[in-house]
């Protein structure tokens, strides 16, 4: 039975490709075109300017590594832990569907948590913000994707318009041209450690991001999902600038005050060019930065939707969708009150779930590519160890931010977590070998 629903699955994703250039695009940028992606650029630009598109730019740098697996993902259409459940057994796929499931949560809350900072400026209520955010998220989760496509398109033109706005009233559409020039000279005041955390967490992570695989195995043909990828690539490498860009000219004109939380920073600056917090321009400009969290956090919603019917966990039950819907939204707005530093919780939830799942990818690949064939159970030990380790470890961060080996709370996470899921994996197989060879050679033994 579960055999022909999968078929059935492939086929049902196989004639929805439907999604042309434009609209892959659009979906691919709005999947990662986040309030992190700008508050969390814009933030780190207080403190180390350009230098604070490092985490935007190495996203784009990501689209460029996809590549390589983008006709893998288009032809096999399945989930990774679907490809690799069908290969080393359901315990796998449930492990790594759970590890997505648990990471999106946390990226939605982000969502949340950004949110409300921005509406803070204007004078909004942290709780009611966050609870808008959720029923609006809601409904354009359980919107059809192109019908969605069309919505996000026009809500991510609007923030873009609205940054470019600003920068147009400062008098400071050259921070553009400027900014990707000092990018690389300002990345010398940022720690190495802090610098190769984020590039690896957020690189490493489109490879394997359910938010965009979705959207990839919809394309019309193959070439559309390459060109797709390409354009996305140029379009965050663009939009990486754009928030540093808005905060180097306001700290640059003095329209910033000292005493501003940094997160606020970008916000406030767009309440300023539209006469204050009480004006209706103000209003409007800082009401744009909210827009990609409706696209970034319906389309998380979506994904986390999916991973629950397709786990076939719980029983069938009438509108299971929209109630699945409720409370992956219900769980983010719990942890969206708890608060949190914006970059560090998109950066430590990223780094969790790559630390328990690119080991088992990696020897998944290694199959296909007929190089090596490690175990069932070394590949299930090692997602086990892995996603018991990284989630410890987040844990224990999350709790206690300086509890960090590296000066970099995403690189600890990811080293813990995949060092543990690596050496399972080969002291695992070394033992299946030994076992294996110590039969060969003494087989009495297992008559006695």
């Amino acid at each position: 039975m579960n055999q022909q629903l999968m078929h059935l699955d492939v086929r049902s994703s196989s004639s929805r490709r439907s999604l042309g250039i434009l609209s892959l695009t659009t979906l691919l940028v709005c999947a990662q075109y986040g309030l992190g992606f700008i508050l969390g650029t814009a933030e780190q630009s207080v403190e180390v300017g350009a230098a604070g598109s490092l985490y935007a730019v190495s996203l784009s740098v990501g689209f460029l590594a996809l590549l390589f697996l983008v006709k893998f993902y288009w032809q096999s259409v399945d989930q990774i832990w679907t490809l690799l459940g069908n290969r080393y057994g359901n315990p796998v796929k449930v492990g790594i569907a759970l590890m997505s499931w648990v990471s999106l949560i946390g990226i939605t809350a982000v969502q949340m948590i950004a949110a409300a900072a921005v509406l803070s400026v204007v004078g909004f209520a942290n709780k009611l913000t966050m609870i808008g955010l959720t029923i609006a998220i809601c409904l354009l989760s359980l919107t059809p994707v192109e019908r969605a496509s069309q919505v996000f398109r026009g809500l991510l033109l609007f923030n873009i318009g609205a940054l470019i706005y600003t920068l147009w009233q400062l008098h400071s559409l050259s921070e553009l041209e400027l900014a990707p020039l000092q990018f690389f000279p300002d990345l010398y005041q940022v720690d190495w450690c802090h610098e190769l955390g984020i590039s690896m967490a957020a690189i490493l992570m489109v490879l394997i991001d359910m938010k965009c695989q979705q959207f990839i195995v919809q394309a019309k043909t193959v070439h559309v999902a390459y060109w797709g990828c390409i354009l996305a690539a140029i379009a965050l490498f663009g939009l990486a600038f754009l928030p540093t860009a808005v905060v180097l000219a306001g700290q640059h004109q003095g329209i910033v005050p000292e005493a501003l939380p940094s997160k606020e920073i970008l916000p406030y600056i767009l309440s300023w060019i539209g006469g204050g917090p009480k004006h209706w321009q103000g209003i409007l400009l800082v009401l744009s930065l909210i827009v990609p969290a409706l696209g970034i956090g319906s389309n998380i919603l979506r994904i986390q939707t999916k991973t629950l019917l397709d786990l076939e966990i719980i029983p069938r039950l009438p509108h299971r969708q929209v109630w699945f819907t409720i409370l992956n939204a219900l769980l983010a707005f719990g942890i969206a009150l708890r608060g949190g530093e914006i970059v560090s919780l998109i950066l430590d939830f990223y780094a969790a779930y790559l630390s328990s799942i690119w080991i088992p990818f990696g020897a998944y690949l290694l199959t296909q590519a007929n190089r090596y064939v490690f175990s069932q159970w070394s590949v299930q030990s090692a997602l086990l160890a892995g996603a018991i380790a990284s989630i410890i470890t987040l844990g224990i961060i999350l709790l206690n931010s300086q509890a960090t080996l590296f000066n970099s709370s995403e690189l600890t996470i990811l080293l813990i977590g995949m060092g543990t899921s690596c050496v399972t994996l080969l002291l695992t197989q070394l033992l299946l070998q030994a076992l294996t060879a110590y039969r060969i050679r003494y087989p009495h033994q297992e008559e006695v």
